[in-house]
């Protein structure tokens, strides 16, 4: 009987033990599922020869063959022979590769991550509801749709993508839908809007205005005038100043008085990583070796593994192109063909504003605009949340756009404001792929502009050259038409005066066109000087990376691809230069003990330069900070209630430079009155304790990698699957922009010519499974700071000593 009751209990005990491994537990994935040796991770894991060398592929819906050949870095090279076979294939072999990544990506973008990982998501997906990223989606997928060759693009790439997703298996889904036991679902055009809406909250989703109103309405208008000017007093704008215009500037709109006005009187009481930016520069065919133009990009964003771009060749009649694509969006939209090479960086325009909204009462029906009460659009938005009953919240529209927040609550991010309505150029429907997929088949300059016509969000710097010996920068997107300051401030939702009144032409862009000085470059600055007529921002990247590039450029002659490579790597710190001599001079040595006079003695010896083994850059970077803080946090720091922001680097280097008995020195919380120097040497004492508790006496273990300590995280931060502590120079700020998380994302230079010849590198690889070889093959050439020769093939039976593979896809 004994054993029947022990045999019983053991059966019991597997049963529950079988279910608890089978079923997740909160946050905890099934791990049976997960670690069985027939469908978990292991089948994940792929031997060096388990790639096909040769395979034929039937695939439903292609209308003709397809050749694909594969290099030694699993870069794909797509020969179709149109335009709907060309994007299916694209499509099919992403998803191959990084179908998690870009599923994941658009379940952000969608507010739809509680379906996947529960309710600790749930308020990131109501952010992101209610900042319209679906509603601009839908828009744009409108307008895409209604191109009929864009519809066939988008189509395809869709088809291609679920045909992949149809050949799966639990057993061999990636390895991120069985750690957290879900599963893919079927892929739609909207999903692909979704993704480049995603990008464009990225790149333009933060906003200031809040800050802003808060020190107006805290210090008043001569404050603001003199510590947050509209223009910096060091600059290098990405159009030089006294360019040609080939414009005739429309009428802007009136500052409203209600706006001056206001200015003198009390403001409301009530973003992505800053650091993010990027690096393009062309040469022209006079100041190159090669009499042809060269021309470089390298777009600076967070450090993730699966990277964020994925390599690709496509051809087919009328386009042979090659770059980098987002994961999720067909086309090329980082590469050169045959004639033309092209790049981006973010513009950081001011192209969100928020509108101060009079509801009529509590229920909020109807808000005050125009002399008129006008009706509130509900829109109901169902989460399905994992493990927990749907949830169900109402966003509010009115014409400005949505209330991002409608009550009293704690918001996402501490810079969006209570019951204001949100107006963002992400929110307009326009044709990003359009002009990608005119780009990927540019000759020349005309068919490089028109293509810019139709892209509308983020903006971005497309920079220019070709085979004809033209090289260009546009500064481009749809930039609202607004009256100078419109946007700096939270606008006043109830007078039709503060609306938005229309585009600035995209003729009227900034853009230069081969300038005399033989380059053109761009570094997140101000798009144009003080002498551009119109108002697209206030507020862009420091100058410093801006005028690093410049200045080299400005003395290269016989440029190569090597001078430009040597250029992507440059680890000069700008900021470094003109603030360093003035902090040291601060700073009487004698006053300081043995051991931080050697840190003083070590920061006098630096050249500047921010090299992995490079100790000062360790000192500078909290030295310099830490004294920014003592300057400005006693009267700029932010509380929860009143978010601040503090005086941009400009405005601070020309307080210490020229400032020093700046009122905004003293701290206001102390009984005394602190001086700029007594400030210069505290801070520089908190550097060097710092970096002491942390690493001991002054050493080589300061070495500025250490500090920095640059790191590479899977995704979804997944524990083991990301490369921790990468040792590498650079700096944000730096022209080498690799900080602790962002960086570098895709390095390219393309040398044009009768044939061109185009190096890259991104810090990934092109595969999204761990298990592969190809995850992470390209991170070692990142980190040195080399390039790969980028593998151009003429034709599908081009002999090439790094093709190693070969695929036939047939319909069905």
């Amino acid at each position: 009987m004994l054993l029947y009751i022990r045999a019983l209990l053991l059966l019991a005990l597997t049963g529950v033990l079988t279910w608890v491994l089978n079923t997740k537990q909160g946050d905890i994935p099934p791990m049976g599922k997960f670690l069985s040796p027939y469908q978990g991770f292991w089948r994940n894991a792929e031997a060096p020869n388990d790639f096909p060398v040769s395979q034929t592929l039937r695939l439903p819906g292609l209308q003709q063959p397809v050749q694909v050949r594969f290099d030694d870095r699993h870069v794909p090279h797509v020969f179709a022979q149109n335009d709907h076979d060309l994007y299916y294939t694209q499509g099919y072999l992403t998803a191959h590769d990084r179908l998690w990544q870009m599923e994941f990506q658009t379940h952000v973008a969608a507010g739809r991550l509680s379906e996947i990982v529960g309710e600790s998501r749930l308020e990131t997906d109501r952010f992101f509801r209610r900042m319209g990223l679906k509603h601009g989606a839908e828009q744009s997928l409108r307008v895409m749709m209604a191109d009929p060759t864009i519809k066939v693009v988008l189509e395809s790439y869709s088809d291609g993508v679920n045909a992949y997703i149809q050949s799966l298996t639990p057993r061999t889904y990636p390895f991120e839908y069985k750690l957290l036991n879900y599963a893919p679902e079927p892929w739609q055009p909207l999903k692909s809007a979704l993704l480049l809406k995603f990008m464009t909250f990225d790149l333009s989703g933060r906003s200031d205005d809040l800050r802003m109103s808060n020190i107006l309405g805290k210090f008043g208008p001569e404050v603001v005038k003199d510590l947050f000017p509209d223009y910096p007093q060091r600059e290098d704008p990405i159009v030089p100043v006294g360019a040609p215009r080939d414009f005739t500037p429309v009428a802007v709109p009136e500052t409203p008085a209600s706006f001056r006005a206001a200015q003198s009187g009390k403001v409301p009481q009530q973003e992505p990583d800053a650091e993010l930016g990027s690096n393009n520069f062309a040469v022209s065919g006079a100041k190159s070796a090669t009499g042809f133009p060269i021309l470089a990009n390298d777009p600076h964003l967070q450090l993730n593994l699966p990277s964020i771009w994925y390599q690709m060749q496509l051809v087919a009649p009328g386009v042979n192109v090659y770059g980098v694509t987002i994961p999720g969006a067909p086309t090329i939209i980082i590469g050169f063909n045959q004639q033309v090479a092209w790049g981006v960086t973010n513009v950081g325009a001011d192209v969100l504003d928020w509108y101060q909204l009079k509801f009529r009462d509590a229920s909020k029906r109807e808000y005050w605009h125009d002399g008129r009460w006008k009706p509130v659009r509900r829109q109901l938005e169902t989460f399905h949340v994992r493990g927990r009953p749907d949830r169900v919240d109402t966003v509010l529209y009115t014409h400005h756009g949505p209330v991002v927040y409608d009550h009293d609550e704690k918001p996402f991010l501490a810079e969006t404001p209570i019951r204001h309505a949100l107006r963002w150029t992400a929110h307009e429907g326009g044709n990003e792929v359009l002009t990608f997929y005119r780009l990927n088949r540019a000759r020349n300059y005309q068919d490089y502009t028109t293509a810019l016509r139709s892209y509308a969000s983020p903006a971005q710097n497309f920079i220019f050259a070709s085979t004809q010996q033209d090289i260009a920068i546009w500064p481009n997107g749809r930039f609202p038409l607004k009256w100078r300051n419109q946007g700096k401030f939270v606008l006043d939702g109830t007078d039709p005066a503060y609306d938005w009144k229309g585009w600035i032409p995209q003729a009227h862009n900034p853009h230069v066109k081969n300038p005399a000085r033989g380059f053109v470059s761009s570094a997140n600055q101000f798009s144009a000087g003080p002498e551009y007529p119109y108002y697209i921002g206030w507020d862009f990247a420091p100058w410093d990376r801006g005028h690093r590039i410049n200045e080299r450029l400005t003395r290269m002659t016989q440029v190569t691809v090597d001078s430009l490579r040597l250029l992507q790597n440059d680890d000069v710190g700008v900021n470094a230069r003109t603030i360093l001599p003035r902090l040291l001079a601060l700073v009487q040595p004698q006053q300081l003990p043995a051991a931080q006079r050697r840190v003083y003695e070590e920061l006098s010896r630096w050249n500047y330069r921010y090299a992995a083994n490079a100790i000062s850059p360790s000192i500078f970077e909290l030295w310099y900070p830490n004294l920014v803080k003592r300057i400005w946090d006693d009267e700029f720091g932010s509380t929860p209630e009143r978010p601040l922001r503090y005086p941009s680097r400009d405005r601070t280097t020309t307080l210490l430079l020229k400032e020093p008995t700046s009122r905004w020195i003293d701290d206001q919380r102390t009984p005394e009155t602190e001086t700029l120097e007594q400030l210069a040497l505290e801070s520089l004492q908190w550097a060097a304790d710092s970096l002491t508790r942390k690493f001991g006496p002054l050493g080589p273990e300061w070495r500025w990698a250490n500090q920095k300590s640059t790191d590479i995280l899977h995704l979804a931060q997944l524990p083991g699957f990301g490369r921790m502590d990468i040792d590498c120079g650079g700096g944000a700020g730096i022209v080498n922009a690799t900080s602790q998380r962002n960086g570098p994302s895709w390095r390219m230079v393309v040398a044009l010519g009768p044939q061109p010849k185009a190096y890259g590198v991104f810090p990934g690889g092109e595969s999204g499974n761990p298990g592969s070889r190809f995850y992470d093959d390209m991170i070692e050439t990142w980190r040195v700071g080399k390039l790969d020769e980028l593998v151009y093939l003429a034709s599908p039976n081009q002999q090439h000593p790094r093709v190693h593979a070969a695929w036939m896809l047939q319909g069905k």
